[in-house]
């Protein structure tokens, strides 16, 4: 029995052809990608050398609309062929009741496929173009003919909203200061798919999650960006509260001897204004309980810690092994670079057709961006130096609770108190 099978697999839906796996054995395998010359040669063989059957996985590869379908039905079932549409439960050689009985739901099927094929073509072109996807623009910009603009009147807003999460490494803090500052409310949630959406980035992301870079006016530098995922990952560390907290040690303290967090309390004495701050295990087990240590001591330990122990740790540290994560990534970019910049020219001299390159250049601005995505992710080479710098008391003296905190949160993963009898002492557990 002579069987012959087609495929048809679309470039801008598909980025390769899908393997199939044949329950037949195949005469002949006729593969398209994007035109349709190989079902051509199928069809003019058919009539020279016709097979029994022709095996395909859906009856839309036979056809870009419902009436090329019919027509290539029409055209297989006059040359006495059988076709099989595995996926589709579809068989020509069924009786012609059995045959009438699902055509109705057959011819549904497809016009719903074809019409849905056709959007998402559209939505494939636009994205060869750079188009940004349907639907309304990020707060901040407004929509272009080809590009997302920036909007005037609100991405200030937005640029504000960065810059003060950038300062204070708080995005509870940042959600508070837009609604008092500019009345614009705003959930938590909303303010942390903000800092995450590539479209303030000057990258336009599409629902398949393929993002393509510098599509037009950012409202943050790549730098900024790169901060900006820095301290959301240091801040999931911590218990979420306590990243707006006005204290710089909250959240970052835990007890050796009982391994609780500690918890700040705060004393007041009546008809007195001073205040005394204390750190308190939140859940110890002990009987009798750890006892609570003052704020302000544990502070002072705590910089002298970090001043003697800083240089040390930063000292141990092997940037070889930084710069061999990061030159791979770095030469990738260049080598994609490289070749997004001789599609032109491959254009020009006839080796590409227009459509093919832009495809390509597609692809290739895709993979940049992922490769820029993880370059991003490591730890910038200065450490060094900006270790010599926090390392001097008066550094840390000269800071504000809030920026203090901001640093704290930079080089130091917990804080843990080491008790002795009646001394106590800290240790400070860094991030490296």
């Amino acid at each position: 029995m002579k069987i012959f099978a087609y495929t048809y697999t679309d470039p801008l839906l598909e980025s390769a052809p899908e393997p199939v796996t044949w329950q037949w054995q195949i005469s002949r395998l006729y593969q398209d990608w994007g035109g349709r010359s190989q079902l051509q040669q199928l069809f003019q063989d058919c009539k020279t050398d016709p097979p029994d059957c022709l095996l395909v996985r859906r009856l839309e590869e036979l056809g870009d609309s419902l009436e090329q379908v019919s027509d290539r039905l029409e055209q297989l079932e006059a040359m006495g062929i059988t076709l099989i549409a595995f996926e589709q439960d579809y068989n020509s050689s069924q009786s012609s009741l059995s045959i009438r009985a699902h055509m109705w739901k057959l011819i549904q099927h497809l016009q719903r496929q074809q019409h849905s094929r056709r959007i998402r073509q559209g939505h494939a072109r636009n994205r060869l173009d750079a188009v940004p996807p349907p639907g309304k623009a990020p707060y901040g910009y407004r929509r272009g003919k080809q590009r997302y603009i920036l909007d005037r009147s609100t991405a200030p807003v937005v640029k504000d909203f960065f810059e003060h999460f950038l300062l204070y490494g708080s995005l509870r803090k940042a959600v508070r200061y837009l609604a008092k500052k500019y009345g614009k409310k705003i959930s938590v949630t909303t303010g942390r798919r903000w800092l995450t959406n590539p479209v303030y980035r000057g990258d336009t992301a599409y629902g398949n999650g393929e993002v393509i870079p510098d599509t037009h006016i950012p409202i943050i530098s790549k730098q900024q960006a790169a901060q900006v995922d820095r301290l959301l990952r240091r801040n999931s560390r911590f218990p979420p509260k306590t990243a707006s907290a006005p204290r710089s040690l909250a959240g970052l303290v835990v007890c050796n001897q009982c391994r609780s967090p500690m918890n700040l309390s705060q004393v007041t004495i009546r008809n007195q204004d001073k205040q005394y701050l204390y750190l308190r295990p939140l859940a110890c087990p002990k009987l009798p309980k750890c006892s609570a240590i003052s704020y302000q001591k544990v502070l002072e330990r705590t910089i002298e810690a970090i001043c003697c122990n800083l240089p040390l740790a930063v000292a141990k540290m092997s940037f070889s092994q930084l710069d061999a994560a990061k030159d791979p990534l770095e030469k990738a970019i260049a080598r994609q670079q490289e070749i997004l910049e001789q599609l032109p020219t491959l254009v020009e001299t006839g080796v590409l057709d227009f459509q093919t390159a832009k495809l390509r250049a597609y692809k290739l601005r895709t993979e940049i961006s992922a490769l820029q995505a993880k370059l991003a992710t490591l730890p910038p080479v200065h450490l060094p130096s900006v270790a010599q710098a926090v390392s001097l008391p008066q550094f840390w003296l000269d800071l504000s609770e809030t920026e203090r905190r901001f640093y704290f949160r930079e080089f130091i993963r917990h804080i843990e108190i080491i008790r002795q009898d009646q001394e106590w002492n800290v240790q400070v557990i860094f991030i490296f």
